[in-house]
């Protein structure tokens, strides 16, 4: 092992510069994601309407959900690569933790709605009304219960690393706490309050990518 490293040049792996956009990325197709199941009816009005009515929405969805968690992992990534040797192993755990956790949700939530749609019937409708109702119920409580909350703690451990290093402005902290209180304290069946998180993400990505050319230019000039 020893000589085959002599015989190479070793290099340290850094962080690509496309990574940058990983959080513009999940902010686009997270947010659309939720968009098209939030248009969905939110009560069928006869056996199977849900699912004639928004199948096709369910299906675009699914399809953008795992792009968007590829996205989301490299958000955690670039954000935690920015931290360095300022990283601090409590925060960055619970940072870690809450951002699996939340992702994990977000694909719990997509797989409830795919079920619905992609479960054949032999004759006529899949399901019942009530069916229905019970799986879309189970939807929103795992997207603006679980998923929420998580996002919450990813937003508030993230919030306090900046303030406390000062790597970010302080007032991008304080409104990352402010939209952290809104989505752990507000209680509400409405997935469009989902939309929040992506955009604090594309907020996050936008001043990211802003900081680091105004930094490239600095190192040029």
């Amino acid at each position: 092992m020893t000589g085959d490293h002599a015989g190479r040049a070793l290099r340290r792996l850094t962080t690509p510069r496309a990574a940058a956009l990983a959080g513009v990325l999940f902010a686009v197709l997270c947010g659309t994601s939720i968009l098209l199941m939030a248009l969905l009816p939110r009560d069928p009005g006869s056996d199977g309407e849900w699912i004639r009515q928004g199948e096709t929405q369910v299906r675009l969805a699914l399809t953008l959900t795992p792009f968007a968690g590829i996205a989301f992992l490299w958000f955690i990534g670039v954000v935690r690569d920015r931290f360095g040797d300022l990283e601090d192993r409590f925060f960055s755990t619970v940072l870690l933790g809450s951002g699996l956790l939340f992702l994990a949700m977000y694909f719990a939530a997509m797989s409830i709605a795919g079920g619905l749609v992609s479960s054949p019937a032999a004759e006529g409708p899949a399901y019942t009304v009530e069916v229905v109702r019970f799986g879309r119920s189970i939807m929103v409580q795992t997207f603006n219960v679980f998923a929420l909350k998580m996002a919450g703690a990813f937003m508030i451990s993230l919030g306090i690393m900046w303030l406390r290093t000062g790597l970010m402005p302080r007032w991008l902290a304080v409104v990352t706490w402010l939209g952290a209180a809104v989505l752990i304290l507000t209680v509400s069946q409405n997935l469009f309050l989902f939309l929040v998180f992506p955009g604090w993400v594309l907020l996050v990505s936008v001043v990211h990518l802003l900081r680091a050319r105004r930094g490239l230019a600095l190192d040029t000039a």
